[in-house]
């Protein structure tokens, strides 16, 4: 059964319940961020590149799971991920996951600067950090402070704490650069050396529980002038040392993230996403003065030394008349910046939060497209919810629907993040991505090495990837081969060359068995990633052109779609089935075809307006037209 569909997009926004008159002056899309292929770094767990700057547990305090047993140590960089440390069983914590949020491994900046030919030699050209800012966890989400690089990332911990305590923290004119900024600084040069954009991930929704301007809040209670940051419960009782101090955290009351205090209009209504905008004027800029900070560091006008956007953290919980606002602050210092929303979910697991409200032009350039993933992982892994080629098309239809063309391009298309399990493990369970998706959730979760049958379908939805409309995105170590389950499991250090690792032989749970698994870099794997990169860089259609399903075959499980642009024309197809298909492919124009990611020299000509290949199982093929 052939049957040819089309993807409309652009056909106009979407609109909240609630009217907004949208100043759209703002509306334009970064060029820089349409053509980006991105690689995702998480510090801790990139590179340990000076030892001498690994966190102690004094860096520590503040962060889940509290206080650090006496014999606590940085753990080696090899070491088997489940197997218990001397240290990790006198965590005063329930279950293993909740105790190894104690674990350090050291990773810092110094680490990335000692990889940045191995960044630009995959071929990638954007970089999103995951949370920079001075901070005691791991992820650094729950910040002590905004304006800084977080002490353990730059070389001087101890005298960059001694610099931020001497600073009045809501005055710009008092803060000072620490040796941990002024190494960010250095990695921000010389990406941009390398042609490569750099973005930070910030949380405007919540702190720290040891952020500077909550610890006022707690000495002073309602004297505070920081008292209307945040939504306080109660004040308490300095006394008692203020024991009754309370205020509502993030997802669930969590006490380790305290979040701000919002205006919700209606006050009643708390389904996102909602009008409104955060309570405090003074909050809003702080804020602003620490985006300005990072955008133009030197204040000069000319933001060439700073970063080039922002991926802003659960930015479906803040109210929309704050990101209008963030928008024109940061535009007006960087009309080039991206900014990009974590938008995910309305009703866990099921519902995702539709984005069209958000790309109107007055807010974001994109969101992370975590329901392109949905859908791809759905036919590309049928996996749950199973896909056929024809559903697919359908539901890529549905979630681009109304999207403006130019917001789609610049998406961020993720298969996987530091939030979800690693693109080959999310494959190999054939569950939902995000739903008990790790052991302690899911006793069958498998978490072992993926199979060979997985790495086909891995290779097929990155072909699907770097071929479609959107960004694509490397979440760091994908390219090695890792493989993990959800968070914190896909957070395991990275897989280097000249680091020795141990085999993963513990399991999960101790009862239990699990194969053996050699942990070393799949240096096949990243050699296909950088042919990716190559061909999306060399191929403009891949990024510009329109896109045209041009083939959806269930009884076959076959799919195709071409990608065109004036004389240019790439056609992508996918043999979904477990048997080897002659695929007969629709094109819009005959000619010669040649293969761009297999490496053969042969070309295939087209007849009639089709052309034909023979595709083995759980296989895809990228042919371009020769001019």
């Amino acid at each position: 059964m052939l049957i040819v569909v089309f993807l409309f997009v652009g056909c106009g926004p979407m609109h909240n319940k609630n009217t907004y008159n949208i100043d759209k002056s703002l509306a334009s899309v970064p060029t820089w961020a349409k053509e980006a292929i991105w690689y995702q770094i998480f510090v801790e767990r990139f590179r340990n590149g000076d030892p001498s700057n690994d966190p102690s547990p004094a860096d520590m305090r503040g962060s889940f799971p509290g206080k650090i047993p006496s014999n606590w140590k940085i753990t080696p960089w090899g070491h088997d991920w489940y197997s218990h440390e001397p240290w990790l069983d006198s965590v005063k914590a329930k279950g293993f996951y909740s105790k190894i949020q104690a674990r350090r491994y050291g990773g810092d900046l110094q680490g990335v600067l000692e990889k940045m030919d191995y960044i630009q030699s995959l071929g990638v050209t954007a970089i999103y950090f995951n949370p920079l800012n001075d901070s005691p966890s791991l992820h650094k989400y729950d910040a002590r402070n905004y304006s800084h690089i977080d002490r353990n990332f730059g070389p001087d911990p101890t005298g960059d704490v001694l610099i931020m305590d001497s600073e009045v923290h809501d005055d710009p004119s008092t803060w000072k650069w620490t040796s941990a900024d002024i190494i960010f600084l250095k990695v921000v040069k010389e990406f941009h050396k390398r042609g490569i954009r750099v973005i930070m991930d910030y949380s405007w929704n919540h702190t720290g529980k040891d952020f500077w301007a909550l610890n006022d809040v707690r000495k002073n209670g309602k004297k505070s002038k920081y008292a209307d940051w945040y939504n306080i419960l109660q004040f308490g009782d300095s006394s008692i040392n203020g024991k009754d101090f309370r205020y509502e955290g993030w997802g669930g009351n969590n006490p380790y993230m305290p979040v701000f205090r919002k205006d919700i209009i209606p006050p009643d209504d708390k389904i996102m996403p909602y009008e409104g905008n955060l309570h405090s004027e003074s909050l809003k800029q702080h804020i602003f003065d620490v985006t300005r900070r990072w955008l133009d560091p030197d204040g000069d006008g000319n933001p060439s030394d700073g970063i080039d956007g922002f991926r802003l953290d659960v930015a479906g919980e803040i109210p929309m008349g704050f990101w209008r606002e963030y928008r024109k602050v940061v535009r007006s210092v960087n009309p080039e910046a991206y900014l990009i929303g974590e938008i995910w979910w309305l009703d866990w697991p099921d519902k995702l939060l539709g984005p069209g409200v958000f790309l109107e032009g007055d807010q974001f350039d994109a969101i992370m497209n975590y329901a392109w993933y949905r859908v791809a992982r759905g036919f590309f892994g049928q996996v749950e919810p199973i896909l056929t080629p024809t559903q697919f098309v359908s539901e890529i239809n549905r979630i681009n629907r109304n999207i403006n063309i130019d917001n789609l391009m610049a998406m961020m298309n993720v298969p996987s993040t530091h939030d979800t399990p690693r693109l080959s493990t999310s494959l190999f369970n054939k569950s939902m991505d995000k739903y008990k998706a790790k052991p302690s959730d899911n006793p069958d979760y498998k978490i072992n090495k993926p199979d060979e049958r997985t790495r086909n379908e891995q290779l097929m939805l990155l072909i699907h990837m770097f071929t479609f409309i959107g960004a694509p995105q490397i979440w760091n170590g994908e390219e090695m081969g890792m493989w993990g389950a959800d968070d914190p499991d896909c957070r395991k250090p990275l897989v280097w060359e000249d680091l020795i690792f141990e085999d993963e032989r513990t399991a999960f749970d101790p009862a239990k068995s699990r194969p053996v698994d050699t942990v070393k870099p799949d240096t096949a794997l990243k050699s296909f990633y950088v042919r990716l990169c190559a061909m999306r860089k060399a191929n403009p259609v891949l990024v510009y052109g329109d896109l045209k399903f041009s083939l959806a075959d269930d009884k076959k499980m076959v799919l195709a779609y071409e990608r065109t642009m004036g004389n240019d024309a790439i056609v992508v197809a996918f043999n979904r089935s477990d048997s080897t298909m002659l695929v007969t492919v629709p094109v819009k124009k005959d000619g010669e075809y040649e293969d761009l990611l297999s490496g053969r020299k042969e070309l295939l000509r087209s007849i009639n307006k089709e052309i034909s290949v023979t595709l083995k199982p759980v296989s895809g093929i990228v042919l371009k037209k020769k001019l």
